[in-house]
């Protein structure tokens, strides 16, 4: 189930989008943080945010392994300040960086967050205040100043 903002209306500052555990729901995330970041007037952190949420819901897609019908929620929030992008799923499992040789094709995709990503981390999945089955692995992205007011 994709939610998608309506033109019409002002977008609120934090989205909500709920995916199925699917490959195809990566493209279509992608797509829904570029419109939120042209909305928001935040273009300038585009390229590494796409990035980055495509490394986490990748994750998300590939190694939860939970119930058919679980689905993946994204959250994006963008202030003067920073980006903030939250990716949740059903898998208690933390995700954890591994130490890969050169000729691997997988495997560092946590290793780019950390790179590019201001901050990123991962915490128990909160679902109106209350604890919930799943965790949430996110990031952040600092704004320049100056991009920031233009």
């Amino acid at each position: 189930m994709t939610i998608t903002m309506q033109e019409e209306a002002p977008a609120p500052k934090v989205m909500r989008w709920n995916w199925n555990r699917h490959p195809k729901c990566i493209a279509l995330a992608r797509s829904q943080l570029r419109k939120y970041l042209r909305h928001w007037k935040a273009e300038e952190l585009t390229d590494s945010a796409v990035l980055l949420l495509s490394e986490l819901l990748t994750n998300a897609v590939r190694h939860a392994r939970v119930s058919p019908g679980r689905e993946i929620e994204t959250v994006f929030e963008v202030t003067d300040e920073r980006l903030r992008v939250e990716v949740s799923d059903a898998s208690n499992t933390l995700p954890a960086m591994r130490h890969v040789d050169n000729e691997a094709e997988e495997g560092r995709g946590l290793s780019l967050v950390a790179m590019v990503a201001t901050r990123w981390g991962t915490v128990a999945r909160m679902v109106n205040g209350e604890y919930a089955v799943g965790k949430t692995v996110w990031f952040e992205i600092d704004r320049e100043p100056w991009k920031a007011d233009a």
